[in-house]
C-alpha cells in the first residue's frame, strides 16, 4: 500500500465506519498518547523496564500503526498530501545532512 493509497483508506473508514473526523486538536492530543504507548512498549522491550502484566499482551507494529493511523488522520484533516510531504523532507535532508552524518565523530 502507498502512502496515498493508505491516506484514502483511511478517510473511506473515517468517512463510513468512524462516521467523521475528530477535531484537529483532538487528534494531536490522540496522536501523543499513542507515541506515548510506543514509548512505554520500547523501554519495555529495550530499555531497563520490566513488563506489567497489562502490557505483556501488546506488539510494536500494532502501537506504530496507531501512530500511523492517527498522523495520517491529522493529514487527512489538514489537507497533507504525505507522499508529498515526504518527498520535501527528504529532499531537504540531503541537502542538509550530505556530509553532515559522515562527519559526526559520535557516529564512528
Amino acid at each position: 500500500m502507498t502512502i496515498k493509497e493508505a491516506q484514502n483508506v483511511v478517510d473511506q473508514w473515517i468517512k463510513t465506519t468512524g462516521v467523521r473526523y475528530f477535531s484537529e486538536l483532538t487528534n494531536m492530543a490522540i496522536l501523543t498518547e499513542e507515541v506515548g504507548e510506543v514509548a512505554r512498549l520500547m523501554s519495555r522491550l529495550y530499555g531497563d523496564q520490566s513488563f506489567k502484566e497489562s502490557d505483556k499482551h501488546k506488539e510494536l507494529a500494532d502501537e506504530l500503526a496507531d501512530v500511523l493511523w492517527v498522523l495520517i488522520c491529522i493529514a487527512n484533516q489538514t489537507n497533507v498530501d504525505l507522499t508529498a510531504a515526504l518527498e520535501k523532507n527528504l529532499e531537504k535532508k540531503n541537502i542538509r545532512d550530505a556530509e553532515r552524518h559522515k562527519n559526526n565523530e559520535k557516529l564512528k
